[in-house]
């Protein structure tokens, strides 16, 4: 079993940055691969970055490429999401999602979910 719970998020002009974190519970949190995503107001889930869970592979989604950059530290049971040069068109609900195998970018594949932490961007 893995509880996530992300923090982080918040109000933040276009061009700035934010750091997300999410703290996970549970003994298995070193051995699973994470995945941000991110929904936004009628929109469907979209995929945002993985991890494995040695770091050794990540993955972004291409609203991400070249402005986040996912990262993790098993020793704090913590995924963190860095997010730079932030636009309007990046406000949404963000969650991580953990899973047993390897990252994935489509969300039916992520058995667990934090409750997700708001990021608005203003112009």
């Amino acid at each position: 079993q893995v509880q996530l719970v992300e923090s982080g998020g918040g109000l933040v002009q276009a061009g700035g940055s934010l750091r997300l974190s999410c703290a996970a519970s549970g003994r298995t949190f070193s051995r699973s691969a994470m995945g941000w995503f991110r929904q936004a107001p009628g929109k469907e889930r979209e995929f945002v970055a993985g991890i494995n869970w040695d770091g050794g592979s990540t993955g972004y989604g291409d609203s991400a490429k070249g402005r986040f950059t996912i990262s993790r530290d098993n020793a704090k049971n913590t995924v963190y999401l860095q997010m730079n040069s932030l636009k309007p068109e990046d406000t949404a609900v963000y969650l991580c999602a953990a899973r047993f195998t390897a990252w994935s970018g489509i969300p039916a594949n992520y058995g667990y979910w934090g409750q997700g932490t708001q990021v608005t961007v203003s112009l």
